[in-house]
């Protein structure tokens, strides 16, 4: 127990003040003497121990009748640990700029709203917290303390499971732990949301993976750099949020991975630069995630990979700095996409340039897969440009035929030069209108021999020419007449061939066109 007696001139001030909630402020007014920054230097005249502050919080000096106690103090050294592990605070808490010795510990604990802003903390564990009200660290520097309980690494704020019915503000925070966990918040439940705005800066990973955020997360303008060794500055792996906003300059130096987020409303990152991992590796990983918009209309193109294999979204905005050379799309399914960012000129759809980029950009993914394709074809279609999906199962064909034999290349190329794999039907009419006019110019310049004499129609090239190219039915000239000249003959023998190959890669490219669609 501590005795009125045994405190301090600054201890007794802030005893005194408690009950009323009056806030004890120990700045000297002075910005060179009041720089957090050199807290390790104030002396006893600045000094409150941790010790007391646990004690007025656990009601050691109870509040009057009438008045609200709240621990508010500002400018202070806080010497010791301040332990609140499994404690039942009943009272606000606001520390204002000051320097603490030692961490702090809330895991566990039950409280009310929370506030230690501006200050120097080394290292704050707080898994488990209840927290009625908001948890309120902005402008605070936090740095990396001893590994706890909760995790065996070293991590500068720890907030794993807990449950804040308010918002927790990082607003101008940073957060020290280079190459650890800055933050470690897996299973997070924060109903006001996250925000890591206004000059946030975590050096190290910030994980929140699982955390249920129906306020969102907002790290407009947030800096992450100094990832763990696999290289992750941001995980929200299969977490739930309302809204991730990671716009306005946002700069990631690593990955930042969402597998399996699920964001009911928007996901952006409007502005924002996605450099990865400094020794290589993806820049944004989204396999599974689901949102209902996003925008990843970026200042620059990644350095790193884009993962958004079996991800969801129904509108995707993109723009000219969106893709990496490397995107990985198998899967990825989405209702609408719009070229240039929320709000803005929707993508031409039908334009030949539009289809071509699009295609262009599902060939960075690599290996074949048919999924983008169809994908994007059914797009085009839903919106009323069938020409344009033909376009793209064309690109598809094409890109598949890479991956076959020798034997079925070939054959590749030939339903494509003939037919287009049946999605250029007029390629054929094209071939048989130009065989018809070699063939009708040919025979016109030579002269036949009937196989019959006076038996048999007279003999016209053109319809000639027809009875060779047609496989099917009968005219009654190829039989009836036959050519002296090897040449000539060789010609009728070549176009019959041609005949029966473009009856085939009609048959074949118009039924896969038709089992496609």
């Amino acid at each position: 127990m501590l005795s009125y007696d045994e405190l301090t001139s600054p201890e007794r001030e802030l005893w005194d003040a408690f009950p009323e909630g009056r806030r004890v402020d120990l700045r000297t007014g002075a910005p060179g003497d009041d720089r957090v920054t050199e807290g390790g230097r104030w002396g006893r005249e600045r000094t409150v121990r941790a010790a007391v502050i646990a004690a007025l919080l656990l009601n050691a000096n109870a509040a009057r009748q009438g008045t609200v106690a709240c621990l508010r103090l500002a400018g202070a050294r806080v010497s010791g640990h301040l332990n609140l592990a499994g404690a039942q605070v009943a009272h606000a808490l606001w520390l204002e700029e000051c320097w603490f010795e030692e961490g702090v510990d809330l895991s566990g604990a039950s409280a009310r709203s929370i506030a230690i802003t501006g200050s120097r903390v080394p290292g704050l564990e707080a898994g488990m917290v209840r927290v009625d009200g908001r948890l309120d660290l902005r402008r605070s520097r936090l740095e990396r303390g001893p590994a706890s309980p909760f995790h065996r690494r070293a991590t500068a704020l720890s907030l794993i499971n807990a449950h804040v019915s308010g918002a927790v503000n990082l607003g101008g925070a940073e957060i020290a732990a280079p190459g650890e966990w800055a933050v470690s918040a897996g299973g997070l439940v924060a109903e006001g949301g996250v925000y890591c705005q206004d000059g946030f800066v975590a050096h190290g990973e910030v994980r929140l993976m699982g955390a249920q955020l129906p306020g969102g997360l907002h790290m407009r303008g947030a800096l992450l750099e100094s990832p763990a060794p696999r290289g992750a500055v941001l995980a929200l792996d299969n977490a739930a949020a309302s809204t991730l906003d990671f716009s306005g300059g946002f700069t990631a130096g690593g990955t930042v991975r969402l597998r399996g987020a699920q964001v009911t409303d928007r996901l952006t990152f409007e502005g924002a630069v996605l450099n990865g991992p400094p020794g290589g590796g993806p820049a944004l990983v989204a396999m599974m995630a689901q949102a209902a918009d996003f925008d990843l209309t970026l200042a620059r193109p990644p350095s790193g990979t884009v993962d958004l294999r079996g991800a969801q979204v129904s509108y995707l905005h993109d723009g000219d700095h969106s893709w990496p050379d490397v995107v990985e799309l198998d899967g990825f399914v989405y209702g609408s996409i719009r070229a240039g960012g929320t709000g803005r000129r929707r993508e031409a759809v039908g334009h030949r340039d539009s289809v071509a980029r699009r295609v262009a950009w599902i060939r960075r993914s690599p290996g074949y897969s048919p999924q983008p394709y169809e994908q994007l074809a059914g797009w085009y279609r839903k919106a009323g440009h069938d020409d344009d999906a033909r376009r793209v199962l064309l690109a598809k064909q094409r890109h598949r035929r890479r991956t076959l034999h020798p034997a079925a290349r070939a054959w590749g190329h030939l339903l494509d030069v003939t037919v287009g794999y049946g999605y250029r039907p007029w390629l054929a009419g094209v071939w048989l209108l130009a065989l018809t006019l070699l063939g009708t110019l040919s025979f016109a310049a030579h002269s036949p021999e009937p196989v019959k004499r006076d038996e048999g129609a007279p003999f016209h090239p053109l319809v000639y020419t027809l009875d060779l190219l047609i496989p099917i039915g009968n005219l009654g000239q190829r039989t009836a007449w036959y050519w002296p000249e090897a040449g000539v003959q060789g010609l009728a023998y070549l176009l019959v061939a041609f005949g029966w190959v473009l009856t085939t890669a009609v048959i074949a490219g118009v039924t896969r066109a038709l089992q496609k669609n």
